[in-house]
């Protein structure tokens, strides 16, 4: 049965690093690209980062560009996001999904992804 299972989340002060993990199993992981979204409280969600299947693409949000990292390990079936200079405009529950493709085409579009995780919560505060 496929999952994708959030953690690393946690609160931290501004400026602070976070890596969050999206460990994935029942399905060939190394197919698919893997996207990280995020659901602020009391906004619209969006699109965080995403990593091509081989790890060769990633994209990221204008918002956290130069700030996050995206990677993945194949022969972990993991997928990294690293969060450094951390602001409080980050706090929000942080989701890992699986694209139906090998690529981050249209990734920005939740609509491209069909399967979620059950998300991590990221709370930025001093």
């Amino acid at each position: 049965q496929l999952q994708l299972v959030e953690s690393g989340g946690g609160l931290v002060q501004p400026g602070g690093s976070l890596r969050l993990s999206c460990a994935a199993s029942g399905f060939t992981f190394d197919y698919y690209a893997i996207g990280w979204f995020r659901q602020p409280p009391g906004k619209e969600g969006e699109g965080v980062s995403c990593i091509s299947d081989s790890g060769g693409s990633t994209n990221y949000a204008d918002s956290v560009k130069g700030r996050f990292i995206i990677s993945r390990d194949n022969a972990k079936n993991t997928v990294y996001l690293q969060m450094n200079s951390l602001k409080h405009e980050d706090t929000a529950v942080y989701y890992c999904a699986k694209a139906y493709g090998s690529s981050c085409i249209w990734w920005g579009s939740r609509t491209s992804f069909g399967s979620w995780g059950q998300g991590t919560q990221v709370t930025v505060s001093s």
